[in-house]
């Protein structure tokens, strides 16, 4: 099964490293849904919430304020100011 190498991370830590098969993020023209095969990009963030749908576990939810998100051979980084948990559970 192909997957995501993610990791969601915050100004002062990384808030959730792992394998996942789906991301959604705010990006500033909408909100942008990543899956394994994704082309390359690298995009502007809005406030907004990102989704992570791990391999294995909850679904992560969480707001951010802005940031960036990059897309690279099947590995995702979404770096932000801010990010505040809603649900899952972060990297400890």
């Amino acid at each position: 099964m192909a997957q995501l190498d993610v990791d969601l991370v915050a100004a002062d830590r990384k808030i959730w490293s792992g394998a996942a098969t789906m991301v959604v993020a705010p990006a500033a023209d909408g909100e942008m849904g990543i899956l394994p095969g994704h082309s390359p990009v690298l995009a502007v963030l809005r406030a907004g919430e990102v989704r992570i749908t791990p391999v294995s576990g909850e679904p992560l939810r969480g707001t951010i304020d802005s940031g960036f998100l990059s897309v690279d051979a099947d590995r995702v980084t979404i770096v932000a100011a801010s990010v505040a948990l809603i649900s899952g559970t972060p990297t400890r």
